[in-house]
């Protein structure tokens, strides 16, 4: 019997499993969080090494995220299709096995290749850890609890990663930082098949090769157009991206809701609490990838502190996140999820304000107590928003909505890097004071960043060298006010939205824009005693009924299940 039922109840395991699968899918969340920070790190002995241009030192970087984030999307609907364990141990053993070939990449274009490919692979990995914690945990106060773990890990491996890569480049060559994804990846590839249980959406309709074209050409040119841009400026080939992006978008938008089994379905953007939870990560993101960008080059190179030290800087508020994340949780049971949201976003709000209050004395104590701020909020209101997301959907399509979530989250980096990067370098660019009597390869170097500045003040005297570091310090620091303020505003548009959001519904009823809820199949505890139970079940629910909460999130169906 291959009914909808079965599907749903084979995909529900004990408590104890739930927890054990939990541990084993943690694995690749750490993997991802760490891998997203630590080849900063390594960056500088790799450019030693291969010598390799200004723009393909950028795409060393970039074009890891720039394959990610376009895949998100389709990898999360292909784990609806073919089933998301499988999608995780695929992508699990690509990231391993591509990894170890980057460590002992021959060349920077090879390396670049690489890069590309963990792209790829890692587009498999996180929609399908975030949809098969959705489909384990059918407890709602089980399933936020299990999803603040997932987000603590994420935050817990950002964290993490600059000490890692400052540690193992003390002792190592570069490419041990490569190398770390095998011993995380192994014990998941043991372990998966036999703690975590296979979920996929039953009835997922044909693949449709013509809207994952479409989602592709949609989100490469747009991540593309955005990086690109902050580093050259506007020019033709990044309007034809971003005209390709809008007209794919439309193409996407107009096929899918014309599907009666789409690859995503558009209508939950119609459904408030889902769009501004979207929303909310989106420029949470967005501001703190930004607030990392200058405060991992204010410590180094304004402060003085060694890249590991640095790296420890960030650890308290790391960790605090991960405890107000799991803590969260038990505040749900007295105040309304949403209002939770916004208490966390206005958080993050204060830490950005707080940078802009302390902006001429920004000493080691007021970043790390400003981070702290920062990130308390970021694990609150993250925890909240991510469970918002895939409970919006039901079970089977919560593949899909996973990969909106990442996309919402590698976007925001991307847009965070790229805009509020772009800020401080132009601020730096325009407020630096060069001194003469240096080589246009200098005052070329001088002029463009910090960390340029840095390098040609080694290779003058001790005078004019300190000279320059002290007009660079200056200029560096100019774009706190600008960047802090834009970073706080986008934030409290964030609790805005979220604000507006939950009044919206709670003024035109609960379920006025959302999609019709699709029924839930009865789980039998033991076998003969099924009907019973549930006959038991549905006499004391007619004698007690129960209005659901209107601010909790609850599983909704899609629009091919009205």
């Amino acid at each position: 019997m291959s009914s909808r039922s079965d599907a749903v109840t084979a995909s529900v395991p004990t408590p104890r499993r739930a927890w054990a699968a939990l541990t084993v899918l943690l694995l690749p969340v750490l993997l991802i969080a760490v891998d997203n920070t630590i080849l900063a790190f390594a960056l500088p002995s790799i450019a030693q090494e291969f010598r390799p241009s200004a723009t393909t030192q950028l795409w060393i970087v970039d074009v890891y995220s720039l394959v990610l984030a376009t895949l998100l999307i389709a990898m999360g609907s292909l784990g609806d299709r073919i089933g998301r364990r499988r999608l995780l141990m695929i992508g699990a053993a690509g990231f391993a096995v591509v990894s170890a070939v980057a460590a002992f990449a021959p060349s920077a274009g090879a390396l670049v290749a690489a890069r590309a490919v963990l792209g790829f692979f890692g587009a498999m990995l996180m929609p399908s850890t975030l949809s098969l914690i959705r489909n384990i945990f059918a407890d709602a106060n089980a399933r936020r609890l299990a999803i603040a773990i997932w987000a603590s890990f994420f935050t817990a491996g950002s964290a993490l990663g600059p000490i890692v890569g400052g540690a193992l480049l003390e002792h190592f060559h570069w490419g041990a930082v490569f190398l770390v994804a095998v011993p995380i990846l192994l014990p998941l590839l043991i372990l998966a098949p036999r703690l975590v249980p296979e979920s996929r959406d039953p009835n997922p309709g044909p693949l449709d090769p013509i809207s994952v074209v479409l989602s592709l050409t949609t989100m490469l040119p747009l991540v593309w157009a955005v990086k690109t841009g902050a580093h050259d400026g506007l020019s033709w080939p990044i309007a034809a991206a971003l005209s390709l992006t809008a007209v794919s978008a439309l193409v996407f938008v107009r096929r899918q809701n014309r599907s009666a089994t789409p690859m995503l379905d558009i209508k939950l953007f119609g459904y408030a609490p889902f769009a501004s939870s979207v929303l909310a990560n989106f420029l949470s993101i967005v501001g703190l990838i930004g607030f990392i960008f200058f405060i991992s080059q204010h410590l180094q190179l304004v402060l003085g502190l060694s890249p590991l030290a640095a790296g420890l800087m960030t650890l308290p508020g790391a960790v605090l996140s991960m405890i107000a994340g799991i803590s969260v949780v038990r505040f749900v049971r007295w105040f309304a999820p949403h209002t939770l949201t916004i208490v966390g976003l206005v958080l993050v709000s204060v830490g950005f304000w707080m940078i802009l209050l302390f902006r001429h004395d920004l000493t080691v104590a007021a970043v790390v107590v400003s981070f702290i701020v920062l990130e308390l909020g970021v694990g609150i209101s993250q925890t909240i928003t991510n469970d918002t997301i895939v409970s919006s959907v039901p079970a089977d399509k919560s593949g899909a909505a996973s990969g909106v979530s990442e996309t919402a989250y590698e976007l925001g980096a991307v847009v965070g890097t790229a805009t509020l990067g772009t800020i401080f370098t132009a601020f730096y660019r325009n407020n630096v004071d060069v001194p003469g009597g240096l080589t246009a390869a200098q005052s070329a170097d001088a002029g463009e960043s910090i960390g340029g500045a840095v390098s040609v003040a080694a290779q003058l005297p001790p005078a004019q060298g300190e000279g320059l570091l002290a007009s660079a310090r200056v200029a560096f620091d100019s774009g706190i006010a600008p960047t802090a303020t834009i970073a706080g505003t986008l934030v409290l548009v964030a609790a805005v939205a979220v604000a507006w959001a939950f009044r919206k519904r709670n003024t035109q009823g609960d379920d006025a824009d959302r999609p019709v809820a699709a029924p839930t199949p009865p789980v039998a505890s033991r076998p003969g005693r099924g009907a019973t139970a549930l006959s038991k079940q549905s006499s004391r629910a007619a004698r007690r009924p129960r209005t659901p909460r209107p601010d909790r999130p609850r599983p909704v169906g899609s629009p091919a299940e009205r």
